[in-house]
């Protein structure tokens, strides 16, 4: 199997089936795809169906989306248990992963991912409020019944749902609890997290539309090296 990515410093939607793939032990490669720099929209269309990332390929098959690329693996991989093996708790964990995959916008809009980069005081929490609230909802309880580390105790598809979120809460310092901050130190604390951090942080691309100094006009586009 080949998941071809965006740039790993930014691109959150190619973290999430990437981090299944890692974590549960899943024969595969990556490729990395350019998502800024000079003809990179033609050459993105020319390997994914949809011009967007990720974009898993078996063999002939050509699954082009994150939440479909991680039911795929579950299927292909049952005694994985990608999501959990409770019946009850993976309803839950689809219902979380679906929430998270259509809503949160304005969290996505105001704190991009940005993993190099550590940005206290740049998002204005009365912007993001709703969505941390809801964060704070949906992570007390599960962790209050799974009892941690992650929502339903080990890590399943709905923690690598939400990864991209704990970065967020990371990067900008954004306002949450203890529980909320004990999960996003139990994202980090993941050997597959750490492994696609150490390679985000090596990369060498600027993408400036997800710097929040250039979105908020502090600095110039092209001036970020």
């Amino acid at each position: 199997m080949k998941l071809l990515i965006g740039n790993r410093n930014y691109s959150s939607w190619s973290l999430r089936p990437w981090l299944v793939l890692r974590h549960f032990d899943l024969p595969f490669e990556d490729e990395v795809l350019m998502l800024s720099g000079e003809g990179w929209t033609e050459a993105l269309a020319a390997r994914s169906p949809t011009g967007k990332v990720p974009v898993l390929i078996d063999g002939d098959l050509v699954i082009p989306e994150t939440l479909a690329i991680m039911e795929y693996l579950a299927d292909k991989y049952p005694e994985k248990h990608i999501w959990p093996a409770d019946r009850r708790d993976r309803a839950l964990a689809r219902s979380a992963a679906s929430e998270m995959h259509a809503g949160f916008n304005a969290l996505r809009s105001n704190a991009p991912m940005n993993l190099r980069a550590s940005h206290p005081g740049k998002v204005d929490p009365d912007l993001v409020r709703q969505d941390l609230h809801r964060i704070e909802q949906l992570w007390g309880e599960f962790l209050s019944r799974s009892g941690g580390p992650f929502l339903f105790g080990e890590f399943s598809a709905a923690d690598a749902m939400f990864a991209p979120v704990a970065t967020r809460l990371r990067t900008y310092a954004l306002p949450i609890s203890d529980m909320a901050n004990s999960y996003v130190e139990a994202i980090y604390s993941l050997p597959a997290f750490q492994d696609w951090l150490k390679l985000a942080l090596h990369e060498p691309w600027v993408i400036d539309r997800d710097e929040i100094d250039v979105i908020q006009g502090r600095v110039a586009p092209g001036t970020i090296v």
